[in-house]
């Protein structure tokens, strides 16, 4: 539930399609001004409805949604100070990219060189000032992205909503670009929603992120929180590679608690509101773990198990070390050193080993 304090905020909001179709299960999120907030999550979880009710292209079942303090109840999109830039761009194939970032703000009827003067410093911005002349077709995808960019600034809105912004980009570039987009946006100082289902892009580009799944928000947080903490088994296994390990609480103290798993028993250097003998699960991400082929220091967090394969990758090698009992644990080593001499084979037994600040414990 929101607590009403926000730039945006969205208050208790439901949309129900019928037939017990709920794709927005009462939802509730205040959003600072001029933060990138990105709404994250699988194909149908209703991050997209979430965002067409914002536009105004759906209307909300229940909930309120307040924009600077005003509420946008029964505003059409083109009275909302809001503009949306859609994965496919939606760019005008026979208008320049001149006037496609014109368009909008001939139809508001803005004078002429006001127009030019807005367009000129759109295509600056997005230091695209030597293609105004162009139609879309002839520029690259990064740089029609950066045309509907400019084209949803244009018209300088309160509230900017990008809908997997950079989903028609290959890797590379999408990569490349999502920095620019970042630095364009808190340029101008726009509040900006994004929607994406590419956990890399949310960590890249936003100020902080709502997981959600099935129409439900399960976790709202700075990237760090949200990777390093997250609140439930879904969230952990949804951002990032995760070890996911099942076992009960067989010693609970307050500043650390023990978990007895199938394969090892984990100390966990914190505390965690439960009780001795519950169910709980071992959260462990692959780049917190150690590989070596001799038993390493300690007797806490260490098993051994055999590689099963393992692949170079440039910046890391992943290991998929098999455990007694057969759960595969996953373990990605960074390459610091060109060739280094104590690295396991494939088919060689090998330790494995963290630290108790490393893990999480997930109870739900």
């Amino acid at each position: 539930m929101s607590s009403g304090s926000g730039y945006l905020q969205i208050h208790d909001v439901v949309k129900d399609f019928g037939s017990g179709s709920i794709a927005v299960n009462h939802v509730g999120l205040d959003i600072a001004k001029g933060e990138i907030f990105a709404l994250l999550g699988p194909s149908g979880c209703g991050k997209t409805t979430l965002l067409r009710m914002l536009a105004g292209f759906e209307t909300p079942t229940s909930g309120r949604i307040v924009l600077d303090g005003q509420d946008l109840a029964g505003l059409p999109p083109y009275l909302r100070p809001i503009n949306m830039m859609f994965q496919s761009y939606a760019l005008f194939p026979h208008l320049s990219v001149w006037d496609n970032i014109a368009f909008g703000l001939r139809r508001d009827g803005l004078p002429r060189a006001q127009v030019a003067e807005r367009v000129e410093a759109m295509l600056k911005l997005v230091q695209l000032g030597k293609f105004g002349k162009r139609k879309p077709h002839q520029l690259s995808g990064g740089q029609q992205q950066r045309v509907a960019l400019a084209r949803s600034l244009a018209k300088r809105p309160q509230l900017l909503l990008l809908d997997e912004p950079l989903g028609a980009l290959d890797k590379k570039l999408r990569e490349e670009t999502q920095v620019e987009l970042v630095n364009i946006i808190h340029e101008v100082g726009v509040t900006c929603v994004m929607v994406t289902h590419d956990q890399d892009e949310a960590m890249t580009m936003a100020s902080r992120i709502a997981v959600m799944s099935e129409g439900h928000i399960l976790q709202v947080g700075t990237p760090g929180e949200i990777y390093e903490t997250p609140a439930s088994r879904f969230v952990a296994d949804f951002i990032g590679n995760v070890n996911l390990m099942d076992g009960k609480v067989v010693v609970d103290e307050p500043d650390s608690v023990e978990v007895e798993c199938a394969a090892c028993r984990h100390h966990v250097g914190h505390g965690i509101t439960g009780t001795l003998g519950m169910p709980v699960t071992v959260a462990v991400r692959p780049e917190k773990i150690r590989l070596s082929v001799s038993r390493p220091d300690g007797s806490t967090n260490v098993v051994q198990g055999t590689v099963r394969d393992k692949s170079y990758f440039g910046r890391f090698t992943l290991y998929h070390l098999v455990l007694p009992g057969g759960q595969v644990l996953t373990v990605s080593e960074t390459n610091v050193e060109r060739h280094r001499e104590d690295a396991p084979e494939a088919g060689q037994a090998a330790w494995a080993t963290w630290s108790p600040t490393s893990q999480v414990v997930l109870t739900q």
